[in-house]
Order: C-alpha cells, then sequence, then structure tokens
C-alpha cells in the first residue's frame, strides 16, 4: 500500500485584516462599551496592549467571528462572558482537534458514509 501525503499551504486572509474599535463594531453591529468588556475579559486581544487609547486598539479580522460567537451564545443561550469565554475556548479545541483529524485521516472526518 502507497501512501501519498501531499502538503497544501495558503493563507487565512482574516489574520491580515486589521481593524479598529469602530471597525469592529460596525462589522459585527455590537457597541464599542461591549466590545471593551471583551477585551476585558481576555476574550479578544488586541494588537497593542489594552492600556492604549481605545482609538488605538487594533483587531485581526478573526475577531470577528470571536465576537459574532460570543454575541450569539450570549444573545441565543444566555451565557455570561466568563461563560462565553469558556465556551469559545472549547469550540475552538474542538475544530483545531477536528482539523487534526482530517489531516491525519483525510476521508473519515465529515464523512458519514
Amino acid at each position: 500500500m502507497t501512501v501519498i501525503t501531499e502538503v497544501v499551504s495558503g493563507r487565512i486572509v482574516e489574520e491580515e485584516i486589521e481593524l479598529s474599535l469602530d471597525e469592529l463594531c460596525q462589522a459585527c453591529g455590537v457597541e464599542d462599551a461591549w466590545l471593551m468588556s471583551l477585551v476585558e475579559e481576555g476574550i479578544l486581544e488586541p494588537q497593542q496592549g489594552p492600556q492604549q487609547d481605545e482609538v488605538q486598539l487594533r483587531f485581526t479580522g478573526l475577531c470577528i467571528h470571536r465576537v459574532r460567537t460570543v454575541h450569539r451564545l450570549q444573545r441565543d443561550l444566555g451565557i455570561n462572558l466568563a461563560g462565553a469565554a469558556l465556551a469559545l475556548e472549547l469550540l475552538e479545541e474542538i475544530a483545531a482537534l477536528q482539523a487534526r483529524i482530517a489531516a491525519l485521516e483525510p476521508g473519515s472526518a465529515g464523512n458519514d458514509e
């Protein structure tokens, strides 16, 4: 049996995008005070330290996904920020494990035949 290993490379564009606090608020449809509470809770990590002026904070495009997920958890399930942070961490861990499984067994992940 011959095993063929293929290396695939790519870039996630969202990682390269930088958004201001206002741009992130607009992209996610949330208030800046709520976003700052996510920063304080450690859910979002701005490119510059949280001690910087809010106007100067920059966020990666990946923060859009995190903000929307936390917003959905709070809206749909009534989870507080600490619970949302834990749920988000667990969801990301599951996604990472699923990606590892898919890399190790390309035919088995997501294929229920």
